[in-house]
This record gives structure tokens, C-alpha cells and sequence, in this order.
């Protein structure tokens, strides 16, 4: 079994391991591609952001790139600004109370200043691409804390959302190449949704393809994420803290998705994982290295595509320590 591992510390490359593999029933082989300059084009975009997994593919994700920042702090100033059609580096400050979804257009990246808060609203990246959300705070949203739908090649990271209406961040609608990453959710029932509906087949196979890494769950009632259609979804090195209670769950694979669940760190999490969900069909789930504390045993089977790119797994039992310490906004210089 072949294993391509890359490190990143401060966007510098320390280690480099390739291998080749391919999908095995009741497992999966990561591979990448043996293309070398390919790899070496995504080690050279993820560098200055740390960016890993599926959004560092298709082309990579830089969001507004080196543009010089917008600086906003009133709803109208964002609205205008994320609806821009040109590249935008957009940094919100103070809080901003507003309601409703915000449009974001392409190649936008949204960088929170220290304390930066959207009060009951969202933002939703449709038919978009390129787009890069970060160090933001969201709570009492009336719709979705982040809708990606339609879109491709996106960044969510270093986000903390709490008590909203629907989805804390939710992706659907044959969007692709997606990465979730060091955000904190809590206070909150329906975390992530991945894929619109058992009905939306035709536009979701072939597509959502997301990564979910070091996320930290605190105290939420399910999707973490619930998936359909999308192969290979790839869910590592989070901590569930306490997931479930409320008689929910964490992962779910559904209508043929494919899922790997690696790494991860379960606490007190009666269902940590599990194939099906309501009427949804069950789809295939491969689970490898999790660290369990008085938690359940899940349920897997089936097989799951090749992960295509590098990644560093975190020794699973000092997940939490890593993801406690580092989720949430507040964590990251900008």
C-alpha cells in the first residue's frame, strides 16, 4: 500500500514520499498523480496558505491572489464587494449584522480580521470558482452559514459557526473540488451536508469531491458530513467531541458515495460513523486509524476510490490536542 506524504510548515515542503496504488475492496490505497510536474505545481500554489486536499486540484485554489485588500466592516460594503467581478482580497472587521445569504463571486478570498463576526447571515458561493473563506466567525444565520452550490475549487477554513438555522456549511449541486478545513462548529444540529438530495444523481456524480480535515465538532447533533454520490470523500484527522447527542451521528455515506474516514479522533460519540441515513440509500465507507473514547464501533464496507493527492495524517490519538488547540477563527495570522 503507497502513500504519498508532504509536509508543510510555514508553506515550506520538508518531506516528499511517492508511491502508486489503486482502490481495493474494503480499503483504499492513496495515491497521487506520478506526474512531477503536476505535483510540483501544487506544492508551489498550496505553500503560502497550507492548503490540502481536494481544492488544491483542478488548477488549485488562490482565491483573489496578490491584490491589494478591501477592507469592509458594513453589510453593503461586503455585499459590494464580494459581488465584484473582478479578483478581490476582501478582510471584514467589527461585526456585521445582516440576514440572508451574501453572494460570493469568483476569485475571492475573505479574510476575517481579529474578531470579525457575521451576525444572521451566510454567505453563499454559487456558480463560482476559486474562492477562499477564512478567520471568520458565524452565529444565528437564517439560512446557511456557508452554501457552496454549483461551484469549484474552494477553500473553507479556520471558520467557527455556531447556532444557525440550517447548514453550518453545506456543499451541493455538482460543486468540486472542496476543502474543509481547521474550523469549528458548535451549539448547532445540522453541521455539513454534502450533496443536495438522493434525487439530484444527475448532477452530482462525477463531482463532489471534498476533503474534511482537522474540523472540530464540539457538541453537534449530525452531518459531520452526511455525503451522497461523492467518491472519493475524504475525512481525516477531526475531533468529535460529544457528537450525536440529540440522537444524531457523525459520518454518513449514502447513494453510492464513497467515503474514507482516517484518523479521526471520536469521544463520547455513540455513532461515529455509519452507511445510509433516513431514506437515503447506503453508500460505501472504508474507515482506517480513528482513535475511539467511549465511543461506538461504526459501520463501514464497501470500497472508495484513490485519494489523488498528498496529505500528512496526524497520529490519531493526539488529534485532539492538535485540533482543540488550533480550529476555530482566532487561530491564524491574516
Amino acid at each position: 500500500m503507497g502513500v504519498i506524504v508532504r509536509r508543510k510548515r510555514a508553506g515550506v515542503v520538508l518531506a516528499l514520499m511517492t508511491a502508486s496504488g489503486a482502490a481495493l475492496a474494503g480499503g483504499i490505497v492513496n495515491a497521487a498523480s506520478a506526474q512531477t510536474p503536476g505535483l510540483a505545481r501544487q506544492a508551489v500554489m498550496a505553500a503560502p496558505t497550507d492548503l490540502v486536499g481536494w481544492a488544491t486540484q483542478g488548477g488549485g485554489t488562490t482565491g483573489g491572489g496578490n491584490v491589494p485588500a478591501t477592507n469592509v466592516s458594513s453589510a453593503s460594503a461586503l455585499t459590494t464587494a464580494l459581488s465584484s467581478s473582478s479578483a478581490a482580497v476582501i478582510r471584514v472587521s467589527g461585526t456585521i449584522s445582516c440576514s440572508g445569504m451574501l453572494k460570493v463571486t469568483s476569485n475571492k478570498t475573505v479574510l476575517g480580521n481579529a474578531g470579525a463576526t457575521l451576525a444572521g447571515c451566510g454567505l453563499n458561493v454559487t456558480k463560482a470558482s476559486n474562492v477562499i473563506i477564512r478567520n471568520l466567525t458565524f452565529r444565528d444565520w437564517d439560512d446557511d452559514g456557508i452554501n457552496v452550490q454549483y461551484s469549484t475549487r474552494v477553500w473553507l477554513d479556520h471558520n467557527t459557526l455556531s447556532n444557525g438555522h440550517d447548514g453550518a456549511i453545506d456543499i451541493k449541486r455538482s460543486s468540486d473540488y472542496v476543502t474543509v478545513s481547521w474550523n469549528r462548529v458548535f451549539n448547532h444540529d445540522k453541521t455539513m451536508l454534502l450533496g443536495h438530495s438522493d434525487g439530484n444523481a444527475a448532477e452530482d456524480v462525477g463531482h463532489l469531491r471534498v476533503t474534511y480535515h482537522h474540523n472540530f465538532f464540539d457538541g453537534t447533533n449530525q452531518r459531520h458530513p452526511r455525503v451522497r454520490f461523492g467518491n472519493p470523500v475524504h475525512v481525516y484527522n477531526n475531533f468529535y467531541r460529544s457528537v450525536g447527542s440529540g440522537g444524531g451521528y457523525g459520518v454518513a455515506s449514502t447513494e453510492g458515495a464513497g467515503v474514507l474516514v482516517e484518523g479521526n479522533y471520536f469521544e463520547n460519540t455513540a455513532d461515529p460513523f455509519h452507511r445510509g441515513e433516513a431514506s437515503s440509500d447506503p453508500g460505501n465507507l472504508v474507515a482506517r486509524n480513528n482513535h475511539f473514547v467511549n465511543s461506538g464501533a461504526g459501520d463501514a464496507g464497501g470500497s472508495v476510490a484513490s485519494i489523488p493527492y498528498s496529505y500528512t495524517l496526524d497520529t490519531p490519538s493526539n488529534v485532539k490536542s492538535i485540533v482543540t488547540a488550533s480550529a476555530g477563527a482566532g487561530k491564524i495570522s491574516v
